[in-house]
């Protein structure tokens, strides 16, 4: 069935009072696209980001406007219509807010099997030299190498941004069979199932989001690693002590830690807990003009950065734990 889109141009002060008004007349799964909003949650969540896309940002300079979509049915004449009157009703209750032009846009959009067509932003995503990863409804499609089967719909990591893969490739390079990993941030699991493609013997992923626990689970299931060889954890070893003796009593041959600078420096003291003497730590989600904040961090915890690997903008450290004097 054919869609129209209709885009109702407003601004970031009104922008709930047009959308409940929207609601109120019946109209539902509204999109609402504001400049303002997009700002709030950066600030709202600023120590989980270290890197704000500038092009995306700048399509987002002035934007405040709601999408909706009614289906071209014979009925969508009379739903304008109706969306008018809720439009003229809203000019006329408030004409001291700032509510925009109120402006409507109208595009048709094609029959499109939308349950479908999101997967085709999802292609094969090739990794160093053996690695591979998939969304499940391809995973098939190895071509000769190293599967990572993901269900990218679940968010979290998919392979695809550049300091995952440069992580991915470490692991490649340096993960011996028969290696012990925990990854400290584990989001989707797509390291800890990595390292287990490459032949480690088991693998701990934790995050300090509970939802990432299922899915990192359910993503490993994929690719045939049950709970005897990948366990999935939700804390923050930062903060609870009795989770961080836990998970170092016995430390691993490589620790993974995938995410942002400051994060990175708040978890350098503690790393050298979880990791063996000449064992490697493998560190992403670093943006260049951070690299020498996190270096000397790890520097100073104990660790010694062997190696370093570029991408665009991005940066990963392998480190090694030194041994006592």
């Amino acid at each position: 069935m054919d869609y129209l889109e209709i885009t109702l141009q407003t601004a970031s002060d009104g922008i709930d009072l047009v959308a409940n008004a929207l609601t109120s007349g019946g109209f539902d799964s509204l999109v609402v696209e504001d400049q303002a909003e997009y700002e709030n949650f950066l600030e709202d969540n600023r120590a989980y980001w270290d890197y704000i896309d500038e092009d995306f940002q700048a399509q987002l300079q002035g934007l405040s406007r709601i999408k909706l979509y009614l289906e071209v049915d014979g009925t969508e004449q009379a739903q304008l219509k109706k969306l008018e009157k809720v439009i003229a009703y809203l000019k006329k209750r408030f004409p001291d807010r700032n509510l925009g032009s109120l402006e409507l846009e109208q595009k048709l959009l094609p029959e499109t099997n939308w349950e479908e067509s999101w997967k085709d932003n999802y292609p094969p995503q090739y990794v160093g030299e053996h690695l591979i990863v998939l969304p499940y409804w391809n995973a098939q499609a190895t071509e000769g190498r190293i599967p990572i089967i993901l269900d990218p719909g679940l968010t979290f990591g998919t392979g695809a941004h550049p300091s995952t893969r440069m992580v991915m490739a470490f692991l490649e390079e340096r993960l011996k069979s028969g290696a012990r990993v925990i990854d400290l941030g584990s989001g989707s699991g797509i390291l800890s199932i990595a390292a287990l493609r490459l032949g480690a013997d088991s693998a701990v992923g934790v995050d300090i989001d509970p939802k990432a626990e299922s899915i990192a689970r359910e993503n490993a299931a994929y690719n045939g690693f049950g709970p005897q060889v990948f366990t999935a954890l939700t804390g923050n070893v930062t903060e609870d002590e009795e989770l961080m003796a836990q998970l170092s009593a016995e430390p691993y041959d490589i620790v993974l830690v995938n995410i942002v600078a400051d994060v990175i420096i708040g978890l350098a003291p503690v790393l050298p807990r979880f990791v063996k003497p000449d064992g490697l730590v493998l560190l992403s989600g670093i943006l260049d003009v951070r690299e020498q904040d996190v270096v000397s961090a790890l520097t100073a915890a104990g660790l010694e950065i062997v190696e370093r690997k570029a991408d665009e903008d991005w940066r990963s450290l392998c480190a090694r734990r030194r041994n006592p004097a």
